[in-house]
């Protein structure tokens, strides 16, 4: 990015994956951080590399879907700096299950995290970015907020709902002439560990879905991610879509329609794992 020396940036997610490779592409650019993440141990070690880098950093365990949390969190954040210009709403957990099999718990874990997160720290956030006059969100969606795949509905639900949340967002900014960028970011598969600390309905090896992710999907590394995010926000885009695979099936959604679903329900039924137990009936969480 361009002009980013002294701005203080927020991610959350910052203890690995795409939100470390975000926290060191932006403490190469001057930026003041203000990082969390549940994971202490990855988060010391982002840190660690980020004050290596020069940066000046503020670092704090955080639970996102903890509401008060979050609002005190923001109001600390924006003491300690004096502003905020940038939240990069990152955190995010992955769950394998179809709906059929898959408990209440469960979908609403992933709505809470990939969802709830992002709603909380959008509107914890904001009357700062407002007040600082040059703010800019960027909330992260996936592919799966483009298209839909058999066995990602809590997660495909949770990401179609970051994808509308955030464009009516960017909407609501620009009618209103408020100082505050609005970008939904959506990845493909990232070379990150979300796969292998996910969570898989009954029935299901999660060791076979991570392999599955790693061997078909995860073609694209956390920097070039975080690369491809920040040029997309330097050049103030609405949505930015990482990787090739993205592009692709954005394109593909866009040419084909509700056709699309026939074609991924027969590839992904050859390719995707299965659980190993047949599954009788719903279970109430």
């Amino acid at each position: 990015m361009t002009d980013i020396a002294g701005k203080v940036a927020v991610v959350t997610g910052a203890g690995s994956g795409i939100g470390r490779a975000l926290a060191l592409q932006l403490a190469k650019g001057g930026a003041r951080l203000a990082l969390s993440d549940m994971d202490t141990l990855g988060l010391t070690e982002t840190v660690r590399q980020a004050e290596q880098l020069g940066a000046d950093v503020h670092s704090s365990p955080l639970d996102v879907t903890q509401r008060e949390s979050v609002i005190d969190y923001a109001a600390a954040v924006n003491a300690h700096f004096g502003t905020v210009n940038l939240v990069f709403n990152n955190a995010g957990i992955a769950f394998t299950g179809e709906v059929e099999i898959s408990e209440f718990k469960d979908i609403e874990r992933v709505m809470d995290v990939d969802f709830w997160g992002v709603v909380n720290g959008t509107k914890a956030f904001l009357p700062y970015l407002i007040e600082s006059g040059d703010g800019h969100i960027i909330n992260t969606s996936s592919l799966f907020g483009l298209l839909a795949v058999p066995g990602q509905s809590a997660y495909n639900a949770a990401k179609f709902a970051v994808r509308g949340f955030t464009e009516s967002l960017r909407q609501e900014m620009l009618a209103a002439g408020r100082p505050v960028r609005v970008t939904c970011v959506h990845p493909g598969g990232i070379k990150t560990a979300i796969a292998r600390n996910s969570t898989t309905a009954e029935g299901y090896q999660q060791r076979d879905f991570s392999q599955f992710f790693d061997r078909y999907l995860a073609h694209t590394s956390p920097e070039a991610a975080a690369r491809r995010i920040l040029k997309g926000v330097d050049a103030d885009r609405g949505r930015v879509l990482i990787g090739l695979d993205a592009r692709a099936l954005d394109l593909f959604v866009r040419l084909t329609g509700s056709g699309y679903q026939r074609v991924v329900s027969t590839v992904t039924g050859m390719l995707m794992p299965k659980p190993q137990a047949p599954a009788s009936s719903s279970k109430a969480g």
